[in-house]
């Protein structure tokens, strides 16, 4: 376990250190160790939240079953507070080359700290919040983010101030029900992104969103909202904030 502090993009080791895990893989034990190396961290930080505070697991982590693995992250998140992102192999890969490639260094974070999303979904009210929207999509695309959708935000003539509105790159509706085929589109791009933005402008979620952070969760892709959200019924696990 290492602790690290980021500040203007120098990266700083704290402290780093050897914890037992009792040969046991069981989520449960995984996440009472996790939840006491949490508690140290106000040793370091005064605030420990899901907006100042990101944690990365890679090595055992990385080879729990799916259902350990999100109860894992359930886990954590409910003792935390914060959410426990599990670094791919592909992903941690990625880190690897470009801490390689920016500094010859062989620390995952470095690369990190550096570019760490690959892709990401953007979504939120593209009729009430477009232009931060866009806003947001170009900050992620100046990082080097790909943003896999939306692919674009010019709307269609047609459809503009509708309930519905289309990007350039999409066909019109056939009729009402064919609002659920761009909206599954969208949804089923979120198998393939390392993280889902939402856009929540004074932390408003709205009911279109609302109906997409079922299906993130279901899938167990992190989360990232602009802002801290307001109005949410049933809290999960997520990160608030582009920037940590």
């Amino acid at each position: 376990m290492s602790v690290y502090r980021s500040r203007s993009g120098e990266l700083k080791l704290l402290r780093r250190e050897r914890l037992a895990f009792e040969d046991s893989r069981a989520h449960e034990v995984l996440a009472d160790r996790v939840g006491e190396f949490c508690a140290g961290l106000t040793e370091f930080n005064e605030v420990v939240d899901n907006k100042t505070t990101r944690l990365y697991a890679t090595g055992v982590f990385q080879q729990l079953p799916q259902p350990e693995a999100a109860a894992l992250v359930n886990s954590v998140y409910v003792d935390t507070g914060l959410y426990f992102n599990i670094v791919g192999p592909e992903l941690e890969q990625f880190y690897l080359e470009k801490g390689m490639s920016a500094c010859e260094s062989d620390d995952m974070m470095e690369g990190l700290i550096r570019r760490e999303l690959r892709n990401a979904i953007v979504c939120g009210s593209f009729q009430q919040s477009l232009g931060y929207i866009e806003d947001t999509i170009a900050h992620l695309c100046e990082s080097g983010t790909v943003v896999l959708s939306p692919r674009s935000t010019r709307i269609k003539p047609e459809t503009e101030g509708t309930d519905f509105i289309l990007f350039d790159y999409q066909d019109l509706l056939k009729n009402e029900r064919d609002t659920w085929r761009h909206k599954y589109v969208h949804m089923d791009a979120f198998r393939q992104t390392d993280a889902v933005v939402v856009c929540n402008p004074g932390g408003h979620v709205g009911k279109g969103t609302l109906f997409e952070l079922g299906f993130m969760s279901a899938l167990s892709k992190r989360v990232i909202f602009t802002e801290e959200p307001v109005g949410v019924s049933v809290l999960f696990p997520c990160e608030v904030g582009l920037e940590s």
